[in-house]
Formats: structure tokens, sequence, C-alpha cells
């Protein structure tokens, strides 16, 4: 076989590598522990915590998306943010809000052209929009909301 098919394949192998999103542990809903073990499971570059008020955020960097994942003072994930070159995998993200999402997206009528998905059951919002290289979004539990904390602040 010659040699450029062996180059061509190795050039398709390395951009679905560096493309791909692994999924994330901590979920919504559940305890913050196992955001550390985030940075191996979605190939993050580093860790960033920040503090707002009434909550803190902790931010894993990948090369394809910035996931931040929002924890209550209770130590609850109670919101995930994301933006980057694509749309992470959320069945992981959600967790045991995913089958309850899968349910209500089937329900969203499809319109062509459109650029944001806002996506309502009645234990959790998530909405997507953006563009190519630019994808957006955010998905939260409303009744894990800590007390003076806005949907504002999720982004």
């Amino acid at each position: 076989m010659p040699s450029h098919f062996f180059f061509l394949g190795g050039i398709v192998f390395l951009a679905a590598q560096f493309f791909a999103v692994q999924p994330a542990n901590a979920v919504l809903g559940e305890p913050a522990t196992s955001i550390a073990s985030d940075k191996e499971s979605l190939g993050g570059l580093r860790i960033a915590k920040s503090a707002g008020d009434g909550f803190e955020v902790q931010e894993i960097q990948s090369e394809a998306t910035s996931v931040r994942e929002y924890v209550s003072p209770d130590g609850i994930v109670f919101a995930v943010a994301w933006n980057g070159l694509v749309h992470p995998d959320l069945t992981h993200l959600l967790g045991s809000y995913a089958s309850e999402y899968q349910q209500a997206l089937k329900k969203v009528p499809r319109k062509p052209g459109r650029r944001s998905l806002q996506v309502t059951s009645s234990r959790v919002i998530v909405e997507k929009w953006g563009h190519m290289r630019n994808l957006q979004g955010r998905a939260y539990a409303p009744d894990l909301l800590p007390a003076g904390v806005t949907i504002n602040e999720i982004r």
C-alpha cells in the first residue's frame, strides 16, 4: 500500500483524538468530591477555582471545551456550563437528570437554522447556543440553586 494512505490515516486518527471529548465524572445534583478526577476524564489541562456570591466554580479546560461546575456551599453541583469547539456529552454531566432531559428533548420542535435550544423538564433546564467553534451552554436544576443565586450567574 502506498505510504500516503498511512499518512492520511494517521492524520485522521490524530484529528479524531484532538476533537474527542471525554465524559466528566462530577454530575449535576451530586457531591463535588469527584471534580478533581474530571481533569483526567476530560483530558483537562488545568482546574481553576473561583468564588461567586454563595457558590464556588471549578473550571476544567481541555483542548476542545471548557466546563465549569457550580458548587453550592453544601458541596452539591447545582449547575454546569461550557463553551468550546464542541458540546460535552450531557449524558455524563447530567447524571440522574439525563433520561428526563432526553425525554423532554424529544418534545422540542425542530426548527431549521435555529442556533439555540432550550429544553425544560420538571427538574432540569438545559440551554445550548452558539455557532461553529464557539458552542456554549448550561444545565441547572432550579431546585438546587442556592438562595440568592440567579440563573444569570451561570455562564
